[in-house]
């Protein structure tokens, strides 16, 4: 596992080696991951996000919603310095403390308090590249709050577990509405991770109005 930690953070294993102790200790006394999960912060939660690096490309704009405990914008902030990185938290407590590891950390990543559904979120914050996001909701809802959020031809990126299978054959017709691609299904990590990342991949085809990109490019899209 350190090996592959090695691999993954490079010269920032050290901040990544920090940020799993403040996972371990006061993520636990928080409520941000259960009191089972101290010991095993390094392969079910860092890991398993930062190996979601693979997936996505060099300086891309990535808002992580419902970000939580910073799963996974924190370790793909460590292993991938190249992006730009929001983290979407609707909760004060969690906003706080994801602000205090950040300074702790010196990471240059943007704290959001609020809801992807806000306005407000959607106006400033819109027009990602990635949208990424880990336990947040059934597939279905995650498109109709994710999939506004992107450019035109921007991906949502979500971590699933056993149900990414069955939500991709249910879901599919809502995220259509939505304007996303029909989702897939991939695996990611499978050198650094046992057993892989599991990742349901949509991508945003049309809108259901401008987005804040084509506002401020005058409809252009990058």
């Amino acid at each position: 596992m350190l090996e592959s930690a090695g691999k993954l953070f490079g010269d920032r294993l050290e901040l990544a080696s920090r940020y799993a102790a403040l996972l371990a200790d006061t993520g636990v006394t928080h409520g941000l991951i259960g009191p089972k999960e101290g010991d095993r912060v390094w392969g079910r939660h860092i890991l398993n996000c930062a190996v979601l690096a693979e997936l996505i490309e060099p300086g891309a704009r990535l808002l992580d919603m419902g970000s939580g405990a910073g799963l996974p914008g924190i370790p793909l902030a460590l292993a991938r310095p190249d992006l730009e990185i929001v983290l979407l938290e609707p909760l004060a407590r969690r906003v706080d403390w994801l602000r205090g590891v950040l300074d702790e950390l010196d990471l240059p990543v943007t704290v959001v308090r609020g809801r992807a559904e806000d306005k407000m979120v959607r106006r400033e914050w819109g027009g990602a590249d990635v949208v990424t996001a880990r336990a947040v909701a059934p597939l279905a809802r995650l498109a109709g709050w994710a999939l506004p959020l992107l450019r035109t031809g921007g991906r949502l990126l979500a971590i699933k577990g056993s149900s990414a299978a069955a939500e991709v054959t249910r879901d599919g017709a809502a995220v259509h509405r939505f304007g996303g691609s029909p989702p897939r299904m991939v695996q990611c990590g499978g050198t650094h991770v046992d057993p892989p990342t599991t990742v349901v991949v949509v991508e945003r085809t049309a809108s259901r109005g401008r987005t804040p990109e084509a506002r401020r490019t005058g409809g252009r899209q990058r």
